[in-house]
């Protein structure tokens, strides 16, 4: 056998695998374009809800205002994530404690 003979396997390697990354590549590429980004939960509108449920409603959206206020506080003190949640609760537990 010649030498050339022996680097023919291996010349087409590069083919093979472009020819199999490519389905893949594409298969890839289409799964992230159909996901959907991921939104935040909106603030509950009692207007917009059945009058037996709108006291809670109006709970619920005093509750999702201070949650806010007080993960922008942690957004403007820089907090870091991994103190966040610390951070967030006992955040929400002075502002109970205010009322």
């Amino acid at each position: 056998m010649s030498r050339f003979e022996l680097c023919a396997p291996r010349a087409r390697m590069p083919l093979l695998r472009r020819l199999i990354l490519k389905p893949f590549i594409f298969v890839a590429a289409t799964i992230l374009l159909a996901t959907t980004p991921a939104r935040a939960q909106a603030l509950v509108d009692p207007s917009k809800v059945a009058p037996e449920f709108r006291e809670a409603a109006e709970k619920r959206r005093a509750e999702q205002l201070r949650q806010r206020e007080c993960a922008l506080k942690a957004d403007l003190d820089k907090v870091l994530p991994r103190d966040r949640t610390a951070y967030l609760n006992q955040c929400l537990e002075t502002m109970a404690a205010k009322q």
